[in-house]
């Protein structure tokens, strides 16, 4: 796959565990979101993503943890608007890895849109099981204003999209879709993986 269409199917996993029991089942993209966990952990966790992707041909997006994404040799990354502020973004754009930005509201895609993110992401789209928001859900109409906005980046469409919400959000302007809890807490995640991966292009 060119990491320069990354593919609208966007798990987001917080473990190489979880990388691992998916992968088989038509994961091409996928983000490690590693929380609350010790350095040596986090490290040997993007090691092994790595390698497990690299293995796959998948698209690996480490999320935050900027320093490790260098000196693993990782190709993608993914900030919040927190870990801009204390990211190194000269060091990142030197190790030639590619970023996306989490945005909320027009202040955020502006601070986003300034550091020429390789993608942007929207969310939440709907509410979320996944953590308490500070932000409402953004709705459909959102994802419409700020493609207009954006243009060629990428979109990303996050916060409550399931399967079954998946077309819409793509119909909407965004050109993929990340899913959390669809998967992860679906009684047969391998199962959910497939019907997401036949659904939006294997």
């Amino acid at each position: 796959m060119s990491e320069a269409a990354l593919h609208p199917f966007y798990p987001i996993l917080d473990s190489a565990d979880w990388i691992e029991r998916l992968l088989p089942h038509g994961v091409r993209l996928v983000q490690l979101r590693v929380k609350d966990k010790p350095a040596d952990v986090v490290r040997a966790e993007i090691a092994r993503a790595k390698r497990l992707c690299d293995d796959a041909g998948a698209t690996l997006v480490v999320n935050d943890f900027w320093r490790e994404a260098i000196d693993l040799g990782c190709r993608w990354l993914h900030l919040g608007q927190e870990d801009l502020d204390e990211a190194d973004l000269p060091a990142i754009r030197r190790a030639g890895l590619r970023l996306g930005v989490s945005t909320h509201d027009e202040a955020e895609l502006t601070r986003a849109l300034a550091v020429g993110p390789d993608y942007v992401a929207l969310g939440p789209i709907y509410p979320t099981r996944l953590k308490a928001m500070r932000f409402a859900p953004q709705g459909l109409e959102r994802l419409r204003v700020w493609k207009d906005r954006i243009g060629a980046v990428p979109l990303v469409g996050i916060g409550g999209v399931t399967l079954e919400r998946a077309e819409g959000v793509l119909a909407a302007g965004a050109d993929i879709a990340a899913v959390v809890t669809d998967i992860t807490l679906d009684a047969d995640p391998e199962a959910r993986t497939r019907a997401w991966a036949g659904r939006m292009g294997g």
